[in-house]
């Protein structure tokens, strides 16, 4: 048989089949293979993807409870602040009230204190002249001389005043 260009059908038909073959096998044992494979990596990936999507969905929510949580704690804090500051300016009012009371009856009592002291004074002085006066009497009575009993009254009178 002439064949031009020296072409041989006969290997080309066996080089045809022998190709065939060989895609057929690559492609149940490798191609097949390896295209699954790369599925499910591709699905994990995916999942892996979802799930850290997922997962900061989730982050970003506990973040803006623990944020709206803290602005919270920072308005309660802030209450309580002004809350003890209220207190603690009710509280001081009431001490310097309680202070000013106890002042008051600090002074009260000093002044009774004083006024029975100067009654007390009064009383012994009153005592001490009428004991002056008795005596200066008795003296008087009892010497003759009026004018001698004068005098003596008046030195004992200087005397009484003079060891007060």
């Amino acid at each position: 048989m002439n064949v031009p260009l020296n072409i041989d059908w006969q290997q080309i038909l066996l080089h045809v089949f022998n190709f065939t073959i060989l895609f057929c096998i690559l492609y149940f044992f490798l191609y097949k293979p390896v295209k699954d494979f790369m599925e499910k990596r591709e699905a994990e990936y995916k999942k892996q993807h979802d799930d850290a999507e997922q997962a900061l969905e989730d982050a970003q929510k506990t973040k803006e409870e623990y944020e709206s949580k803290i602005a919270g704690a920072e308005d309660e804090i802030s209450a309580m602040k002004s809350e003890a500051g209220t207190k603690n300016a009710e509280e001081r009012t009431r001490m310097i009230e309680q202070a000013k009371a106890e002042a008051a009856s600090i002074v009260e009592a000093a002044k009774k204190r004083g006024e029975m002291e100067h009654d007390k004074i009064v009383a012994e002085a009153q005592r001490e002249i009428a004991d002056i006066v008795t005596t200066a009497t008795e003296k008087i009575v009892l010497s003759a001389d009026v004018s001698k009993s004068y005098d003596e009254f008046l030195k004992s009178a200087e005397g009484n005043m003079k060891n007060e």
